[in-house]
């Protein structure tokens, strides 16, 4: 499937191009938005986009956009997030005044941070750009956080391996396409639907015990939730909107009939879509 283009966002070395990397050709583009605006107008085949990570929590800009834009989720896939130290050749840590990287990155190496107090955490719009603009600037004094790929595509040297402060540093992406794409992803997972998980959002009336029932319409049908979360419903204010994941594809009939029965008191519900594992 390397004939696919992938649409990420960031830079080459970026961990997005790791996701995209798994499935076909990556496509940089600069910002989510223009990733998704890629999918909707078949500027590429898929995209992949972080949508979780195992220490940040969930990428809540990245769901707006899911229902903002006619695209599906057609598969997951999980990349380990290493995070490097990267400086030019000649670089030490004792001389860094600087390091750059994204806001998040920066967030899980405080330990680094805390041991080296001289040095001023910096932010970039990327991982890979921070790797990016050190190797141009060609300043032994200023550091970069990004991947172990990024600093072999800009010519870096690795000054520290292991930089976050959790082992396990690991970030969740969605592969989406577009609504009407007919093409199909090599996946891991088998045809036995409860391999599959199912991601929907949806919004319920303000009124008492409204949450309740819609567990319920799950928790009834023996169906495992896999992930609950709200937040502000950005269209009304002080309402919420849910996002649930649970195993299972949305055309088995016991999930048919749990979404026919959420439908019948939610004010919304969205399918975002059924999935597997991308083959890695």
């Amino acid at each position: 499937m390397t004939n696919l283009i992938i649409a990420y966002q960031g830079e080459p070395g970026a961990y997005s191009e790791i996701a995209a990397l798994r499935i076909g050709e990556p496509k940089p583009f600069e910002s989510f938005e223009e990733v998704f605006a890629a999918v909707e107008n078949r500027a590429a085949d898929f995209a992949v986009i972080p949508i979780e990570n195992s220490l940040g929590g969930s990428i809540h800009q990245n769901y707006d956009l899911l229902l903002q834009h006619p695209v599906t989720i057609a598969a997951e896939t999980f990349v380990k997030v290493e995070h490097c130290l990267l400086g030019i050749h000649g670089s030490t840590i004792a001389n860094a005044r600087r390091v750059l990287s994204h806001p998040q990155a920066l967030a899980q190496c405080r330990n680094f941070f805390a041991a080296h107090k001289e040095v001023k955490a910096e932010v970039a719009y990327d991982t890979a750009g921070s790797a990016k603009i050190i190797a141009a600037d060609n300043d032994p004094s200023k550091l970069a956080i990004a991947s172990k790929r990024a600093g072999e595509l800009y010519g870096l040297q690795i000054l520290q391996e292991n930089l976050a402060d959790e082992e396990w540093n690991i970030t969740r992406f969605f592969c989406i396409s577009h609504a009407e794409n007919t093409v199909a992803l090599q996946l891991e997972t088998g045809t036995d639907s409860a391999q599959y998980k199912t991601s929907i959002a949806f919004t319920l009336p303000n009124e008492p015990g409204s949450l309740f029932k819609a567990m319920a319409t799950f928790a009834l049908r023996g169906i495992d939730m896999t992930k609950i979360e709200s937040r502000p419903f950005r269209k009304k204010a002080f309402e919420y909107l849910f996002y649930v994941d649970f195993t299972g594809h949305q055309s088995d009939p016991n999930i048919h009939n749990a979404l026919c029965h959420l439908r019948e008191f939610a004010t919304m519900v969205n399918v975002l879509g059924s999935y597997g594992v991308v083959a890695s």
